[in-house]
């Protein structure tokens, strides 16, 4: 008897801690998608591309504190919305409180629902490398956005590395 009591004390312990952890994800505002294209996109191998879609999600209004989140290499934007990442920095007094801050999530060329070889092109496809991935996102934030200075630009793997150049 006492086993059984000490059991359903636990799991009622995981459920509510499960419950608890999904409302913390629902902490911050919801993200929106959005896309851009980007018209005569010029690599740095002088290539063109007629169009270039670059899709990003943002959390927070835009009037707040710009920030940009840049993906590792073979992620996405959408990535960073968990409860381990987003859960514990985008809710309310949180460090990138989406209250205050204007967060952007965008996805590099080649990755998430940016445009990238497989879309048709395949070996047609740019020539790219880090600078162009930069170039693109600058342009983004800048032209698409009209954000005219981040707050803060920080990422992992290949978006820390984008980060530093």
């Amino acid at each position: 008897m006492k086993h059984f009591r000490f059991l359903s004390i636990v799991i009622c312990s995981l459920l509510a801690f499960s419950i608890a952890a999904a409302l913390q994800a629902a902490d911050y505002p919801a993200p929106k998608e959005g896309s851009w294209t980007v018209r005569d996109c010029r690599f740095h191998t002088g290539e063109v591309l007629p169009e270039l879609r670059l899709n990003y999600l943002t959390v927070g209004d835009p009037s707040g504190e710009p920030v940009l989140i840049l993906h590792g290499t073979s992620g996405a934007g959408s990535n960073y919305l968990n409860n381990n990442f987003a859960g514990e920095l985008f809710g309310p007094g949180q460090p990138l409180d989406a209250t205050r801050y204007f967060i952007i999530l965008a996805d590099a060329i080649g990755a998430g629902k940016s445009s990238k070889p497989s879309d048709g092109l395949r070996a047609n496809f740019p020539r790219y490398n880090s600078d162009d991935l930069v170039r693109a996102q600058y342009r983004l934030v800048t032209e698409h956005l009209g954000v005219r200075r981040l707050r803060l630009v920080m990422g992992n793997s290949g978006g820390g590395m984008q980060t530093w150049i």
